[in-house]
Order: structure tokens, then C-alpha cells, then sequence
């Protein structure tokens, strides 16, 4: 028994004393700090690099700084007593955190730092390790400590340090490509990775002069997208930050990869997705008040038109008829659905409304108006063969397929028209996966058919219209006017591709041609009829030009300069403000903005101040900058417009529907980037 107590004596004594003799601090704590406590390894038995494991072990709800810490903290050092040379610090993933709105990057609970450095190997390592660590409160610790020349290596040691190495991000893959662009106070970042992304992660290293808030992530299919506010540290403007090299960390699930990246010009990011169910409300509303459009209404108007003449109307029958208007609005929409689906697989430019960018066509659309206009005039009054143009003729008729073709004829007509809603449901459609992209059309279709569908549904709402009478010429007369102001109008828009002399004698020869027919029609009663619509027309015709060339707000004062990205920069480097208008001569709510808003007096004072710089885009044709820099704003449709400035740097977009008070109030907020908003170019904005 004596000898067996002997032997654990003996045992104990030499471990004690390799204990004693090992490059070990053992675990160091403060009385300052008793929410952590750190301990240093080292093997110093290669004589070219000395290697060093720090462990830091952390209370429940404390944490320690990443090397770049982000929005505050600090992170850990060591305070070497000698010079050290070639130092490694290496860093194990950290993850983030929210401490009072700011946005930090760190570790929780336990964390092991490998560490490489070269120093005499006779000399002991001496040191204090100063350490942040922070809950609700911050505290920074100092840790002396000294590691023996001549200590022998730790028991463990190679398993822990490679332990500690394996938390390590690996270098970039060549597989993942990563861009970095930068707008006023914006990070951008587009990773691509073909097995996609799973719980991503990014960290940013710090940049001098640049301080990094909390990225907004969102993954896109094999994309991960993510947008980093960045300021100066003071709640300030962040300094030009392209042209940097930045250092970054990428995780997915369990892989990090760390690489640096340069900064470049602002990306063309995907806008960030809005939740499908609140998408598809969008749709359904936008879809509903383009039946408000200026656009749609000759069509009602010819729908109520129809059902008026009907000397025995039935409710099975005006249900009938409603049905199937709705039913070929639907099938107008998933036609713009496919017509979207192949242009977008062919690479083609897709948005609201640029059918209107073809001549083939818009010169469809005329003749189709047209022969609505005559119909309405009672140039045709029976059914004649199955040719679509015929078809269009005649679809006042009884039959259902006219109806058909008056709902579809209704969304081709609408197209032209940006409602609110609308372009932010089509922008995601025209993005999303192609399932998403024909349910967001449906809703559009859906939405628009509601007023339709309510007739069907409620049958006597159309019953309580007056009965047909002589009064009904007169109607017809109107609604034949309003389809030929279309006609008229999709003619002008052929002046871009033929030019302004040959629209004209378009116009001129459709006049004629309908005179004619209702010369031919009506006899000397026609003659009657044909000189009344020339008066008509002639007298619209002077009386839009006298409006567009004198009263208060018709001349457009205001000096347009052509639309770029390098433009908005350079006025925003200047300290300018920036009115952006997107626009085309197709865009029937471009026509309301600019009479009703754009040439009022004191929008265009405010859009010719000195600092105000007033950029213009033109869509009526083909055009691939406009088209990328709508796309990059997640626009799909005209009228776009946006106002920038030292108060907006990031810019904001306004409604379609321009409203002369928000518009000046919009202006005014950019002006300055204390929100004072005073500016001394608005004397006329009380008029």
C-alpha cells in the first residue's frame, strides 16, 4: 500500500512539473471582468515560427469583436513587450449582432485564435492581451501574461491549434463570382454560386474613412444580393469609396470563404422581392383602376354602348356578354404573359406597354380603330367573313365572340396607360420565376375584369340603362368620335417611325375615307352628318393647338439635358438636385402628367433652378440605356420619374400619377441633407 501511495506521488509531482514547465498561461482572469476569461498556448519548438493558440471563453449573453468590429466595439490585441515579426492573426468566422441600433461583428461564448509569429527563441513571450468584451454594458481588459522560453508544448496543443485552424474561412473558389459596386451611402454586392445560397452570410472588413452597417441579404436563385448602408461613422455622407480594394467574408451554412474584391460603378441589382400574396394585391388593384385610364374608357363606353342597343335585354344574355369580355381581358393578359416569357428566354427588352414601340403594331391598332370607328358610325351593320378585322367590325353584334374581342381590345388599349400598382407588380412579374411572372399577369387580369365581372354577377346594373331610342344615334355618334380621337392619336405615334409628313397624310386619308363612307351611307342626311364630324374635328384640332401654345403652364421652359447615370453622379457630386423624366410619346399618362403637373408654372420655375439639374429619357422608341436604367430602378413602365439630391441621395421615386404638391414638397426635402428644405428657388410654388 505504501508503495502504490508512493507511485501516485511520484506521478503527480511530474505532471505537476510538466505542467509547470509548459508554454501555457493556464486560464487568466480579471478582477475587473468576471465575465471572461482567455488562456495562451504556445509550441515554440520550431525555431522559424513561433505558434500560438488564444482562447477566450465568455459568459452566457457576452461577446468579443471580429478584427473588423463594424459599428463599434474594438477588437482583441496583443500589446507585445518586444517586437514581434511576421504575425499572423487569424480569425474564425464570426457572426453578427444588433447592440442598440448598431451593427457589430464578433464571437459569443468560446472562440480560439491561431496565431504565427517569429521571435528569438531564447526569450520568453511577453505580452498583455487587451480584450472588449460587451452585454448591455462594454468593458475592456487588460490580460498580462508570459510564456517561457524553454516551455515544453502543451499537452493537446496540435489537436486544439488544428481545431482552431478548421474554423477558419477558405480562400474565394473560382466558381463564386462576386462584384461590389457602390452608390451615394450604398454598398452593392451580386455573388453568384451555382449550388446556390443556404443561410447566407457576409462581413466586411474595415475601410478608412467608410463605416458598414447591417447588410440586407436576399438570395435570387443561385444569386445572393446584398445592399450595405455605409456612412462616414459620424451620421454623415460616407467618402467615394470606388475604385477600393475591400476585403470580404461570404458564408453559406457551414462554408466561408474570405476574398478582396475592388468597388466599381453602382450594380444593376434585382429589386429586392416583396412578399407574393402582397405582390399579387398589388396586381389585383393596379389592374382595377386601369379602368379609370383614359386609355379603356372609349371601351366601356362601347360596351355600354352595345348592350344599349339591345331591344330586349336579358339578364342571362348580359351575363353572357360580360363573361366574355372578362374572358378575352384574361386572355389579352396571358398573351402579354407569353409575349414577356419569350422576349425575356430571347434576351429582349420587357416592360409595360412597349408593343408601342412597333410600327407593325401600332399600325394594327389603327386599323382596328378605325374599324370600330366606322362601325359606330353605321358604316357596317351586318357580319361579314371571319377575318379578324371584320370580326372587330361587327363586335357590336349579339354574338359573344365580339364581346370576346371588346375585352381584349380594351387591354390592348390600356396598355399605354401606368396606373399605380401596376408598374410594381409588372417589374416583379417581368423578374420572378416564369410560374410567379403568368400568376402576377392573371391578377392584372383579374383586377382589370372586376367592374366586368360585377355586371355579370349583378346582371341588373346593365338593365337599369335607358331604353334604345332616337337618342341612341346621337350615343353612337359620341362613342364613334371617341374611337376615332384613338385612331387619330395611335397615327400621331407612327410619326416617330415614318415621320411627321406621313402621319399626317395617314390622318388625312382616314378622314376622308370615313367622310366618304358616310356620304355613301347616308346620302344628303350624310353630307350633313360628314361636314358636322369635320367641324368637330377641326375645332378639337384648334383647340388643342391654342392649348398647347398659350395659357398659364403650356411652354415647357425648362432646359432638358439627356439621361444618364453619369449625369445624376456628376449633379450629385455637384450638390444638385435631379428631376428624372422617363418618358414616350405612346404613354397616355405621360400626356396627363406633363399637361396636368410637368408645364405648370411653378413646377417649371422649380425644375429651372439653378440646382437643378432636369434629366429627360425617351421610350417612344427602342432604346437599351433607358431600358437597363428602368431595369435597375425595378421599373417596368412610363411615366418613371425620380427626384435625387444632398437630401435624397439614393433618390425616390414618385407616383405615375404626378401630383404637382408632393412633386414641389419632394423637390424641396432634396435640397438639403439637413431636411431644412428651405430653398430660395420656389417663389412661385403658392401661385
Amino acid at each position: 500500500m505504501s508503495n502504490l501511495l508512493k507511485a501516485t506521488l511520484l506521478l503527480g509531482c511530474l505532471l505537476w512539473q510538466s505542467m509547470g514547465l509548459a508554454s501555457d498561461t493556464g486560464w487568466l482572469t480579471s478582477p475587473q471582468n468576471d465575465h471572461a476569461k482567455v488562456r495562451l498556448q504556445a509550441d515554440r519548438s520550431d525555431p522559424q515560427q513561433t505558434r500560438i493558440l488564444l482562447e477566450v471563453e465568455l459568459e452566457s449573453g457576452w461577446k468579443t469583436y471580429w478584427h473588423s468590429p463594424g459599428e463599434g466595439g474594438i477588437a482583441p490585441q496583443i500589446l507585445w513587450h518586444k517586437p514581434v515579426t511576421e504575425l499572423q492573426w487569424r480569425w474564425p468566422v464570426p457572426r453578427h449582432f444588433e447592440v442598440a441600433g448598431l451593427s457589430t461583428q464578433g464571437y459569443q461564448k468560446s472562440v480560439s485564435f491561431p496565431i504565427s509569429l517569429r521571435y528569438p527563441k531564447d526569450q520568453p513571450l511577453e505580452g498583455i492581451l487587451r480584450l472588449s468584451t460587451c452585454s448591455n454594458v462594454c468593458i475592456l481588459t487588460d490580460y498580462p501574461f508570459r510564456l517561457d522560453a524553454d516551455g515544453a508544448v502543451p499537452a493537446g496543443f496540435d489537436f486544439a491549434y488544428a481545431k482552431g485552424m478548421s474554423t477558419l474561412p477558405q480562400p474565394l473558389p473560382a466558381d463564386i463570382r462576386v462584384s461590389l459596386g457602390y452608390q451615394h451611402n450604398q454598398l452593392q454586392l451580386l455573388a453568384e454560386r451555382a449550388e446556390g445560397w443556404q443561410n447566407p452570410a457576409l462581413f466586411i472588413d474595415a475601410l478608412e474613412g467608410a463605416e458598414f452597417g447591417k447588410p440586407a441579404l436576399e438570395v435570387q436563385g443561385t444569386r445572393l444580393i446584398a445592399r450595405v448602408p455605409v456612412s462616414d461613422g459620424w451620421q454623415g455622407d460616407a467618402p467615394d469609396i470606388r475604385g477600393s480594394q475591400l476585403g470580404l467574408l461570404l458564408g453559406s451554412d457551414e462554408q466561408a470563404w474570405q476574398t478582396e474584391v475592388p468597388i466599381g460603378e453602382a450594380l444593376s441589382l434585382p429589386g429586392q422581392r416583396q412578399s407574393l400574396l402582397w405582390l399579387l394585391g398589388a396586381a389585383l388593384l393596379g389592374g382595377l383602376i386601369l379602368n379609370l385610364m383614359p386609355c379603356v374608357l372609349p371601351v366601356l363606353a362601347l360596351k355600354l354602348g352595345s348592350v344599349l342597343q339591345q331591344q330586349h335585354r336579358q339578364q342571362t344574355e348580359v351575363r353572357k356578354q360580360f363573361l366574355a369580355a372578362s374572358a378575352g381581358i384574361l386572355a389579352s393578359f396571358w398573351l402579354l404573359a407569353a409575349m414577356s416569357s419569350l422576349l425575356r428566354a430571347t434576351q429582349g427588352a420587357v416592360g409595360w406597354g412597349i408593343q408601342f414601340q412597333s410600327v407593325g403594331f401600332i399600325g394594327f391598332m389603327v386599323v382596328v380603330t378605325a374599324l370600330f370607328c366606322a362601325n359606330l358610325l353605321g358604316l357596317f351593320e351586318i357580319r361579314l367573313p371571319s377575318t379578324l378585322s371584320t370580326r372587330l367590325a361587327t363586335s357590336g353584334g349579339n354574338g359573344l365572340g365580339g364581346h370576346f374581342l371588346q375585352g381584349s381590345f380594351a387591354t390592348l388599349l390600356a396598355t399605354p396607360c401606368s396606373a399605380p400598382f401596376l408598374g410594381t407588380a409588372v417589374a416583379f412579374a417581368l423578374a420572378a420565376p416564369l410560374a410567379e411572372l403568368w400568376l402576377i399577369f392573371t391578377a392584372l387580369g383579374i383586377g382589370m375584369s372586376l367592374p366586368w365581372l360585377l355586371v355579370a354577377a349583378l346582371p341588373r346594373l346593365a338593365l337599369w340603362l335607358p331604353k334604345p331610342g332616337r337618342w341612341m344615334s346621337r350615343l353612337r355618334l359620341l362613342l364613334g368620335l371617341l374611337m376615332l380621337g384613338s385612331s387619330l392619336w395611335l397615327i400621331s405615334l407612327l410619326g416617330n417611325h415614318l415621320g411627321g409628313v406621313t402621319s399626317g397624310w395617314l390622318m388625312a386619308a382616314l378622314l376622308l375615307l370615313l367622310l366618304a363612307g358616310i356620304i355613301w351611307r347616308y346620302g344628303i342626311r350624310g353630307f350633313t352628318l360628314a361636314l358636322s364630324l369635320s367641324a368637330l374635328v377641326g375645332g378639337a384640332w384648334l383647340l388643342g393647338g391654342a392649348f398647347t401654345v398659350q395659357g398659364s403652364g403650356s411652354l415647357d421652359r425648362v432646359a432638358w439635358q439627356p439621361l444618364s447615370e453619369q449625369a445624376i453622379s456628376q449633379a450629385l457630386a455637384d450638390k444638385k438636385r435631379v428631376f428624372v423624366d422617363v418618358t414616350a410619346d405612346w404613354c397616355v399618362t405621360c400626356k396627363a402628367n406633363k399637361y396636368n403637373v410637368l408645364l405648370r408654372d411653378e413646377v417649371q420655375d422649380a425644375l429651372s433652378a439653378p440646382d437643378v439639374v432636369a434629366l429627360r429619357g425617351d421610350w417612344s422608341r427602342p432604346n437599351d440605356a433607358i431600358a437597363a436604367f428602368l431595369r435597375k430602378r425595378d421599373a417596368a413602365a412610363v411615366p418613371f420619374n425620380q427626384i435625387y439630391g444632398p437630401g435624397l441621395p439614393a433618390g425616390e421615386t414618385l407616383s405615375p400619377l404626378l401630383d404637382k404638391a408632393d412633386l414641389l414638397t419632394l423637390l424641396r426635402r432634396a435640397a438639403s441633407s439637413q431636411g431644412d428644405g428651405e430653398s430660395p428657388h420656389f417663389e412661385g410654388e403658392n401661385k
